[in-house]
């Protein structure tokens, strides 16, 4: 093989080494943060809106404004209808709410840490939300439901936005939580884990 051919081949090698390199490597001595806000779980509700609700005055009549439970409290007065203690009892009624909180991979390279909320809207729609998120970065993260740490059978949430912040990720509807309970940061190209949490409920 003449001179020539052998360094073309050396070049052809040295730029895939290259690409490989910048695509699985470089990604570990980036920070990327998103910083969402809460989503709105709460929107501005009305009297008829708020007494067609049942278990989801709980969360509605606790997190409302004072101006939204005086409101409401108006109508009721009117009504001749005892709206303290109907407010009363929607703040004090237990809502469920699942939880977690990352932890690493376990091989002393992946590191992952912050908390998740499963957080629903008066609609149905459902949010996962990672608060204080900070991991490990690579490639092609991406964010799971999960049976269990092995990623075998899953529900895929979209692509991790970035490895530090505060993040949201609608969940597709009619998800069963006692069978997809456990959170992953997943590489998908290269099937690796990066962190992972059990929902639990509150």
């Amino acid at each position: 093989m003449n001179k020539k051919i052998k360094i073309a081949i050396g070049g052809i090698i040295a730029v895939i080494a290259i690409a490989i390199g910048t695509y699985t490597i470089s990604p570990l001595f980036i920070n990327t943060t998103i910083d969402e806000p809460l989503p709105n779980t709460n929107p501005n509700i009305s009297f008829e809106e708020f007494m067609k609700l049942s278990e989801e005055r709980a969360t509605i009549g606790k997190d409302m404004t004072q101006d939204e439970k005086d409101n409401i409290m108006r109508i009721f007065a009117q009504e001749n209808v005892t709206v303290k203690d109907e407010i009363t009892r929607s703040e004090n009624q237990t809502n469920d709410m699942l939880v977690g909180n990352l932890i690493d991979a376990g091989d002393g390279f992946h590191m992952a840490s912050g908390q998740i909320k499963v957080l629903q809207s008066p609609d149905g729609t459902q949010i996962m939300r990672f608060e204080n998120l900070d991991v490990t970065n690579g490639p092609d993260l991406y964010v799971y439901l999960a049976t269990d740490t092995t990623a075998k059978d899953f529900v895929s949430l979209g692509r991790l936005k970035g490895n530090m912040g505060n993040q949201n990720y609608p969940i597709p509807q009619n998800t069963d939580f006692e069978k997809y309970n456990t959170v992953l940061i997943w590489c998908q190209a290269f099937s690796t884990l990066f962190g992972s949490s059990k929902l639990s409920t509150t």
